[in-house]
């Protein structure tokens, strides 16, 4: 995040605190001096500093602008994924045919997506403090491979990244079934038995946030590279939207694609797992989704409809 952040300081932010909060002396080109000046992007290529650099009473290596600009960052960077991943899925591979659904709730995808829009700044303002730690060196990560702390741990560090988190999340996503934290926080998000792309985002504040936790715990506890990181988090970012458009994966037993999670809003206590389906077999709580996930919820649709005949 903080060669993300040297970027947008010289292309946006640079100009934008000048003229939020000047020091006085305006634009100028930046003497040969800080040493925070785009330290971090320099490790990987050349970027001088825009004229701006020194023009704001708020310094690159302020805490208070890290912490404004990094939660605008998360806060932009969570809307784009959600609302362009959403819009692109729903409109690709995602089954109309579950519109029909009974219970597919009335004006559901623009509840969806308010319920999306307000729990994202929420979520953003929270997870802000764990990328401010990690600008700061606060965390465990690095720069090159030369770096890792030995040679196979380059390739180690993703299955490590997915079996932290994936046993993590199973245990927060199941504690927050107990039914005295469920009614004030994961209920909201089971309000869409039958989800779409759009409700990937639509949970209360602090439940997808207790979600996304162990993504931001592993840098501060476990190695990891840069480059990694910010592939695994756009890889995160788009895996739960991904598992929401009821058909990704629908046929697999070991990875929890779409076709688990749908499970899980339909039946509720099962499948708890985000990547994987080990913690929900070795904890009792997986339900093997039918051979097509679309047939799973559409049969219900018969059921449903012929109890109501």
């Amino acid at each position: 995040m903080d060669v993300f952040l040297d970027i947008l300081d010289t292309f946006v932010f640079d100009r934008c605190y000048a003229l939020i909060l000047p020091n006085g002396k305006g634009p100028s080109i930046p003497t040969p001096g800080p040493d925070f000046l785009n330290q971090n992007v320099r490790a990987y290529f050349p970027l001088e500093p825009s004229k701006w650099a020194e023009a704001s009473e708020w310094k690159r290596d302020h805490i208070a602008r890290q912490a404004v600009s990094l939660f605008l960052i998360t806060w932009i960077f969570g809307l784009l994924t959600y609302l362009v991943g959403g819009l692109i899925l729903y409109h690709t591979i995602f089954d109309k045919k579950l519109l029909q659904h009974p219970r597919f709730l009335p004006n559901q995808i623009q509840q969806e997506i308010k319920q999306g829009l307000t729990a994202m700044p929420v979520m953003a303002l929270l997870t802000a403090p764990f990328f401010l730690a990690e600008v700061r060196g606060w965390s465990k990560l690095y720069d090159f491979t030369s770096e890792a702390p030995f040679r196979a741990y380059t390739c180690l560090q993703f299955p490590l990244f997915v079996f932290f988190t994936d046993s993590a999340i199973y245990w927060i996503h199941r504690g927050l079934h107990h039914p005295r934290i469920y009614r004030w926080l994961h209920k909201p998000h089971h309000k869409w038995v039958v989800p779409t792309p759009f409700a990937s985002y639509a949970f209360h504040p602090f439940d997808g946030w207790s979600q996304s936790l162990p993504y931001h715990v592993f840098p501060l506890v476990f190695p990891l590279q840069k480059a990694a990181y910010l592939g695994l988090f756009i890889f995160v970012s788009m895996w739960t939207v991904l598992i929401h458009d009821a058909a990704y994966l629908s046929e697999s037993r070991v990875v929890n694609g779409s076709a688990c999670h749908t499970m899980h809003h339909l039946y509720f206590n099962y499948n708890y797992g985000q990547f994987t389906t080990f913690w929900d077999r070795l904890g009792g709580t997986y339900r093997k989704p039918k051979a097509d996930s679309f047939m799973c919820i559409h049969q219900q649709t018969k059921h449903i409809g012929d109890k109501q005949d």
